[in-house]
């Protein structure tokens, strides 16, 4: 990643609406969510939510898939690993560090079990 796709994504993720939105799509995991059933978990005005949705995906931090009458979104996990290595690249000296813990959703948006 470059620096610039990183301050992006972190401009993007500097805003508590947007950051709980963020959370909430990697939490539900590569199914997403519609932008309704966002707005009711988060208490987020649909007008506001759909600024928010817009500068997520500018970031390229979601996906946006069209179903039927719905769009769904969801976290996009090779982003979001892109940015976590980005920000740890240079971690312990340049060693190999051992993950804090292992993602249950790889890039692939596959659940592993």
């Amino acid at each position: 990643m470059e620096t610039k796709n990183a301050i992006t994504s972190l401009a993007a993720l500097a805003h508590d609406s947007r950051l709980a939105v963020f959370r909430l799509l990697v939490q539900v995991g590569p199914e997403g969510l519609a932008a309704s059933k966002i707005s009711e978990a988060l208490e987020i005005p649909p007008s506001s939510l759909s600024f928010h949705l817009k500068e997520l995906s500018h970031a390229g931090l979601l996906t946006a898939t069209q179903a039927g009458r719905y769009i769904h979104y969801a976290a996009n996990y090779g982003a979001m690993n892109g940015l976590i290595a980005f920000l740890t690249e240079n971690c312990c000296g340049g060693n190999p560090c051992t993950p804090a813990c292992t993602p249950a959703c790889d890039d692939a948006k596959t659940v592993k079990r």
